[in-house]
């Protein structure tokens, strides 16, 4: 069942011609990733797919209905959870408080309860931060709460723009864990990642964008095996 589909999309910043025509599907209960190079469009796909870019042409559709002319609310009560690049959570509110703005779609103070208790058992340290301020965490912590406050709504489908992205190397295959409990769970997931081999290994499939454009998709196999793939992304001569 397709849950998430870009058809035809141009998005532009000003002039310039950032999304050309891509097209791509996520289909319910998988991880797809987005591979490409700084400024080749990943992180416009995802801004595009919440709102917060308006493309010129083209559709994007949730469960078969278009998210055109939708405000960025709308979309997220609409079931898209987007956790976005640098992780851009509330440095001046507590832990609790960035938790409590990823539910306010939700007003049932015993689900509030329910998803911030599911979001523990993923990030554990959070629950012993609860009363610290967002800016004092550190960079894994910060990033631990980014996706915890996008998981607080319970999305249809969850948008991780580069989760590894300044972390040490113990801290990105512990955020990489994550990603596949959540996997495991049911979350259905589109992934921006620089870290093309951590994005192959969890991804179930995958599309490489160059200068705005989608060169190739596959399953996230075929594309680890891919020569171009190898060469390009995963760092092999």
């Amino acid at each position: 069942m397709t849950l998430l589909e870009m058809t035809d999309v141009h998005t532009y910043y000003g002039h310039i011609h950032a999304l050309k025509g891509i097209s791509l599907k996520v289909e319910k209960g998988e991880i797809v990733t987005l591979i490409g190079a700084n400024g080749a469009g990943k992180t416009t796909a995802l801004r595009t797919i919440s709102g917060m870019l308006k493309p010129k042409q083209g559709d994007v559709k949730l469960n078969g209905r278009s998210l055109l002319g939708e405000p960025p609310h709308k979309i997220v009560a609409d079931g898209i959870g987007h956790v976005p690049e640098g992780r851009g959570i509330f440095p001046k509110l507590t832990v609790r408080e960035n938790l409590d703005v990823g539910a306010f779609i939700h007003t049932d103070k015993a689900l509030i309860s329910q998803r911030q208790e599911y979001v523990f058992t993923l990030f554990p340290r959070l629950r012993e931060r609860l009363n610290q301020y967002g800016g004092t965490l550190s960079g894994g912590e910060q990033q631990m709460l980014a996706m915890g406050r996008g998981l607080m709504m319970n999305p249809s489908i969850l948008l991780l723009d580069e989760p590894s992205m300044g972390l040490a190397p113990v801290l990105v295959e512990s955020i990489f864990e994550i990603v596949g409990r959540l996997h495991a769970a049911g979350t259905t997931i589109l992934l921006v990642e620089q870290n093309a081999l951590m994005a192959l290994q969890v991804a179930n499939r995958g599309y490489v964008l160059q200068s705005g454009k989608i060169v190739l998709e596959d399953s996230a196999a075929e594309l680890q095996a891919n020569e171009m793939v190898r060469k390009v992304y995963l760092g092999e001569n």
